[in-house]
């Protein structure tokens, strides 16, 4: 297990020590600079503790012009319930700003939002917030790996990153959002919000597509198969808080066809019963199939690394009338259209040293970058709008449609890095 800085590494006891000390929900209105009737006032010395909201991880930004401002990435954290948030920020400084924020574990909700000098401009956006415990029950929890231990996802607090090209944020409003319709993912490393730079995968990336009006909430995980994802209760866990009006995504395969893993039967019956238990809840079950492993032929075609397992799903979708987006269909086009060599640029392929502490160089043709997840993303979203699921109607209308024949360009993409919060090798953190 990666060692994490201590501030993120004791945060766990602190706020299980804490969670009774529930925050004045109303009064969670944050500016940078002289205080205010309405806001708390912020300064490089507002340091979050388990029973003050402050910057958080690594150092504080300065206070410049009522701006919350640095030349390097900065973290924000208050202690705070389970569920769901609006949270709404004023960005701008005394000087031209890019800023992309981040929630909780690299989850993207604003991208590269441009600010003028002396500028202000108010952006808002809806993220889920959750705790290990079930149904509020500190004697049962969702069974975490050693490397989800007190990582962000899983704390009792909310933390925002700001970050790029001199970020900058003058407010931070929090409010909650308690009957808004969510999004909950169940699936594997393809779709976790991946911790640590330079992994990425789609779930993380796809709230950055929707506007405030519907949340998502990942609890997918590295590892999972359609079998431990239910034995580690996170099922459990999505069942105690899912309501009529959410939606299920479900994306297995990866592992489940691992042999001795789960078998093709054994598959469609998980699948069948996450339909179910979903439907109980009122809430709309949605099957995702696993994309594509970087698998080229000789002809430079993708070939099938998975065996009958997407068109078992397929299968399902059909017998149980449940909405299907064919992200392996999808992502056979995407890749075939970035090629043999141009797809390595989508996947965990890295020489040694590209990033702290990683010694050793990688090749991994399962797992994604950024630039891979956000693809991917954009296949997800693109499906949406084409089934005419509901949903699609909270979809940005900003962002244009995305035809996977026509991926945008590697060498144009950009997503400023999270710190890496770890002193080991970030490419080594298990997978599995």
């Amino acid at each position: 297990m990666p060692r994490i800085f201590p501030t993120l590494a004791t945060f766990a006891t602190l706020t299980v020590a804490s969670h009774a000390q529930t925050p004045n929900l109303a009064l969670m209105k944050y500016a940078c600079g002289p205080a205010n009737r309405m806001f708390a006032s912020l300064s490089p010395t507002s340091r979050f503790t388990d029973t003050t909201a402050g910057f958080d991880l690594i150092a504080s930004p300065e206070i410049a012009g009522n701006s919350c401002t640095s030349d390097q990435p900065f973290f924000f954290s208050v202690a705070i319930p389970e569920g769901n948030y609006r949270v709404t920020v004023i960005l701008g400084g005394p000087q031209a700003s890019v800023t992309t924020v981040r929630a909780e574990g690299r989850r993207l909700m604003l991208e590269k939002i441009p600010t003028e000098p002396n500028a202000s401009l108010t952006r808002s956006f809806d993220t889920n917030v959750r705790y290990p415990e079930i149904a509020g029950n500190p004697a049962n929890l969702v069974k975490l790996k050693d490397r989800e231990q007190g990582i962000l996802n899983w704390d009792h607090k909310l933390t925002l990153e700001f970050n790029g090209d001199h970020p900058s944020v003058r407010s931070i409003s929090i409010e909650p959002i308690p009957n808004e319709p969510t999004i909950y993912l169940a699936g594997d490393s393809t779709v976790v919000d991946q911790y640590y730079e330079p992994w990425a995968a789609w779930g993380q990336m796809l709230p950055r597509f929707f506007l405030p009006g519907v949340v998502i909430a990942n609890h997918a995980e590295s590892g999972e198969t359609t079998r431990s994802f239910v034995t580690e209760h996170r099922l459990a866990k999505i069942m105690t808080t899912i309501k009529p009006g959410d939606y299920l995504f479900i994306q297995f395969a990866h592992n489940d066809m691992k042999p001795g893993a789960v078998s093709l039967d054994d598959y469609k019956t998980l699948l069948a019963d996450y339909i179910a238990q979903s439907r109980a809840k009122g809430a709309t079950p949605v099957l995702v199939t696993s994309m594509n492993r970087r698998t080229f032929d000789d002809s430079g075609h993708i070939t099938n690394s998975f065996g009958g397992y997407p068109d078992a799903m397929r299968e399902v979708a059909a017998q149980q009338k449940v909405a299907l987006i064919d992200l392996n269909a999808m992502s056979k086009t995407l890749f075939e259209t970035l090629g043999p060599e141009g797809s390595i640029k989508a996947f965990m392929h890295y020489p040694a040293n590209a990033y702290v502490n990683q010694t050793k160089a990688i090749s991994d043709d399962t797992h994604f970058n950024s630039y891979g997840a956000y693809e991917l993303a954009r296949c997800i979203v693109h499906s949406i709008r084409e089934s005419n699921l509901p949903i699609a109607k909270f979809l940005d209308p900003a962002v244009p449609d995305f035809n996977p024949a026509h991926p945008d360009s590697q060498p144009d993409f950009h997503l400023p890095a999270t710190p890496i919060l770890i002193k080991s090798d970030p490419t080594k953190v298990g997978q599995t």
